[in-house]
């Protein structure tokens, strides 16, 4: 393991650490009305944890379950861009406590892959009217220590591992926090000053398949092609018999 002291708290970033709660992201929806900077809520467990449409996930004890509230400014589609910069700041946590860098990779819209496998997932819900955001919620589960079974995942979708059997190091969740919420704090602060672009040349320098065949499923409608790029938007680009597609919203599969 890296030698290296952990960093330092981001400034104005408020910590709410529980035992055990329904759901991450609901109580952080709970700090929505008194917020007056980002917040980050941890639990040592939640009993109704939930994954994209909302899948259960699964949440022993000793994994990471987290979420950061904020009220960013800007439209809708610009605050989702925060989910690269969320799956930055996993990749750089993971990548800083364990040297391994070469060993994780993020996938496409959103999770975060360990030698091929599933190690951690994000999910976003944000409110608001008029085109504008309130807030946004951005919800993030880690295997640190245990994975659900493959049984428990669909056919097809990528193995889920846990960081305690891929590495042999056993990291707590708020120790993980700590760097997670360091790093989110500096890309975010590049992407408040830069725009998109960095968040989209880093995310892209990590991405799992670039330039290897893939499906994207939206609803009952699948889609093969060559892995391209994201676009400035974040949508997936597919190479498609020689025709470029944007793919906005999807599952993927390898």
């Amino acid at each position: 393991m890296s030698g290296n002291a952990d960093p330092v708290w981001p400034e104005g970033v408020a910590r709410h650490a529980l035992d055990t709660v329904d759901s991450t992201n609901a109580y952080a929806l709970s700090l929505v009305p008194g917020l007056t900077g980002p917040a980050w809520v941890i639990a040592g467990e939640q009993t109704a944890g939930r994954g994209r449409r909302g899948r259960p996930w699964s949440s022993p004890r000793g994994n990471f379950y987290g979420s950061l509230v904020m009220r960013p400014e800007g439209r809708p589609e610009t605050a989702a861009l925060r989910s690269f910069i969320a799956a930055l700041a996993l990749y750089d946590a993971c990548a800083g406590l364990t040297d391994l860098p070469g060993a994780f990779a993020l996938k496409w819209p959103n999770d975060v892959l360990l030698n091929g496998g599933k190690l951690a997932g994000i999910l976003l819900e944000s409110g608001g009217a008029g085109g504008r955001v309130s807030h946004l919620i951005i919800g993030i589960g880690v295997n640190l220590i245990g994975a659900p079974p493959v049984e428990a995942v669909e056919p097809g979708a990528v193995t889920p591992v846990s960081l305690l059997a891929e590495t042999g190091l056993r990291i707590t969740p708020e120790r993980f926090l700590t760097h997670l919420a360091a790093a989110f704090a500096l890309w975010e602060t590049r992407f408040q000053a830069e725009g998109f672009a960095p968040i989209r040349a880093a995310w892209l320098d990590r991405a799992a398949r670039r330039g290897e065949r893939i499906r994207a499923r939206t609803g009952t409608t699948e889609r093969h092609g060559i892995f391209e790029t994201i676009d400035d938007s974040g949508a997936l680009v597919l190479n498609i018999d020689g025709r470029r597609e944007a793919i906005p919203a999807a599952e993927v599969f390898f």
